[in-house]
């Protein structure tokens, strides 16, 4: 049962294909490959970057990740095209500002990998990248994938049912769901009597009525 919920939560980032959709404008950073633009939530496509509270070795690449995408950007106007969209309702996309394929300059400056799962177009620039030991590439790190199936998987061992992500209720009565690897996951404590619970995975947890902590 561990071992398949697990399988749940890392491989479930399958992508849907469609229509290629442009989403353009001012963007909002929610960490190394998710940014936000014109209220659609765009996943990189084709890269992986640390998670937001992941450390590589000393260093705090996910914090490093994120705000190395949010330097790229700066004020530009961000353009993304995607192709399809995933299990979570994000589009997956390509994305630019100031001329700059985001994707790309974020894989070659060595914070984030190629994500060789759904696609090769960045392994040169990942080899760039680890050829002049950039980003991560400087020290030892843990792909974000194996990170996450890593958290999911120690986290399951604990939380109820072997289901890990906490469904809580904030303040404004807004349903939050919250992975092992979310950035306010540790200090999230879910209380069954506020109508708090529990999911197996993030499927169920939109299914319900939550939605991701990003938004």
């Amino acid at each position: 049962m561990r071992n398949l919920l697990t399988l749940i939560a890392v491989l479930a980032e399958f992508a849907t294909p469609g229509t290629a959709q442009i989403v353009e404008g001012s963007a909002r950073i929610v960490d190394g490959d998710t940014i936000e633009v014109a209220g659609q939530i765009v996943r990189l496509d084709g890269i992986d970057a640390p998670e937001s509270r992941q450390t590589c070795g000393a260093v705090a690449c996910g914090h490093a990740a994120t705000e190395a995408l949010r330097s790229l950007i700066g004020r530009a106007t961000v353009t993304c095209t995607a192709q399809s969209s995933d299990a979570y309702d994000r589009l997956i996309g390509q994305c630019s500002a100031n001329g700059t394929d985001l994707n790309a300059a974020m894989v070659e400056s060595g914070h984030a990998l190629a994500f060789r799962r759904y696609s090769v177009r960045y392994v040169p620039h990942e080899e760039k990248a680890q050829a002049r030991n950039a980003g991560m590439w400087s020290g030892p790190f843990e792909a974000p994938w194996e990170y996450r199936a890593a958290q999911w998987d120690g986290a399951a061992q604990t939380a109820s049912n072997q289901c890990p992500i906490k469904g809580n209720i904030n303040r404004d009565g807004t349903r939050i769901y919250h992975t092992p690897y979310s950035r306010h996951y540790d200090r999230t404590v879910i209380s069954p009597a506020r109508g708090e619970r529990w999911f197996c995975s993030e499927r169920e947890a939109l299914d319900a009525g939550w939605r991701a902590p990003f938004r």
